[in-house]
Order: C-alpha cells, then structure tokens, then sequence
C-alpha cells in the first residue's frame, strides 16, 4: 500500500451498471465488465492511484491522479459496454486513508464520499423523474457549488446528445474516437463513404458533443496537478 498525501486531491469513479437484474446473461456482462475494466487499468496505468475492480455486484470503482482523462475513461466504458447502460458518480477530494494501487476497495475519504454522493443522486433522480436526467455526475470537495453546477449541466447536455445517437451513428462515432483518426482512415476501416462519416458525425450532434468532454476535461485537467 502507498501512504496518502491529504492536501492533494484524488478522483474517484464509482460505476453501477443499470437494471442489472433485469439483464438475462448477467454473467456475461460481469466478466465483460472485468475485461474491460482490465483494458482500462492497462491503457491509463500512469495516471490511476488504484486500479478499476468490481466492488459489490454490478458496481465498480476506481481511483485517479489526475483528472485530465476522466471523460474518456467514462466514454470508453460505456461504448464497450453499450447497449449496457452505466451511470457514474464522480467524487474530487483527498483520500484519508492508505491506498492500495492494486485494488480500489478499502481507501476512504471526502473524493470517495462525493463519488457515492453523486451516483445515489442519479439514482435518486432516475426514481423521481422516471426519465435518465443524465447518466454522470460530479461532487467536489470544498467546492462553491457553481463548478460543480457548470459541469453537471455539461454531463447532463452530453446525455442528451448521446441519447440521440442511432446504433450506426454510435458505431461511426466510437471508431472515430477511439482511432483518433480522419474522416477518410476511419470510412476506410468502416468499409464505408467518407461522405457518410461526416454527415454521421454532423447530424448526430457529434462536434457539440466534443467540445463539451473538452470543456470539462480542461476544467478536470488542474486535479492532481
């Protein structure tokens, strides 16, 4: 175990994967969960203070050092886990106790306390509402609430957007996001038109959606520096 620094700031990431009992290979999607939770403990190593695991049923955590990337481990899980829905509770603070960078069970403190706060929010909001207000939120230590305000407005308009997405414009788009790549390499890979890639990403609200990840990824991109 590392001892902890208490005046630095911590990201933690609490996961819960939606209407799990309703899923009938329920199995299945748990060891797809791990492999992918696997995939993100190695792709982002550098930056995680404590690797992503499963903690309790279909609900999962994570610890990073830094949040420049959070966004996009959030957005990695849920394309890999799509149609799977997964809402996620964001928590910045210290963490008071040892940390294990192993497995993210144990550790305590305000950054995991405000990542439960904020996923029973969601929670909460889904029973009242009945509608998916949106599927992340974030809480702050010793914030004044307008942060964390801005930026749960931001999640809540990348929900929206996502939401409209058709199976073919989600398929475009993730393998545009995650390549990282041009139009034309992406409608190769696709075996489609570069055309339709750039009327998929236009008319599914894409470019809005990518500024708003980069708008909260250079608000997230100060934790831990």
């Amino acid at each position: 175990m590392s001892s902890v620094m208490e005046c630095r700031s911590y990201i933690a990431i609490i996961g819960d994967m939606r209407d799990s009992r309703e899923i009938g290979h329920r199995r299945e999607v748990q060891n797809k969960l791990n492999s992918v939770l696997g995939t993100i403990n190695e792709k982002y190593n550098s930056m995680i203070a404590s690797k992503f695991m499963i903690t309790l049923g279909d609900e999962f955590q994570g610890l990073l050092l830094e949040g420049v990337r959070v966004v996009d481990i959030i957005e990695e899980i849920q394309m890999s886990m799509y149609p799977q829905q997964i809402r996620f509770g964001i928590g910045i603070g210290r963490i008071t106790t040892d940390i294990n960078p192993n497995m993210a069970i144990g550790a305590d403190g305000p950054g995991y306390y405000n990542a439960r706060t904020a996923i029973e929010y969601v929670k909460r909001s889904e029973q009242r509402s009945k509608t998916q207000s949106s599927d992340i939120r974030i809480e702050i230590e010793q914030d004044s609430k307008s942060l964390s305000v801005t930026l749960n407005t931001i999640f809540m308009l990348m929900t929206v957007i996502q939401r409209d997405w058709s199976p073919r414009q989600r398929e475009i788009i993730w393998e545009f996001e995650r390549r990282e790549c041009s139009q034309a390499a992406c409608a190769e890979r696709l075996n489609i038109s570069q055309s339709t890639v750039q009327r998929s990403l236009t008319s599914s609200n894409y470019y809005a959606y990518k500024e708003a990840k980069e708008s909260v990824s250079k608000v997230l991109r100060e934790i831990g520096n």
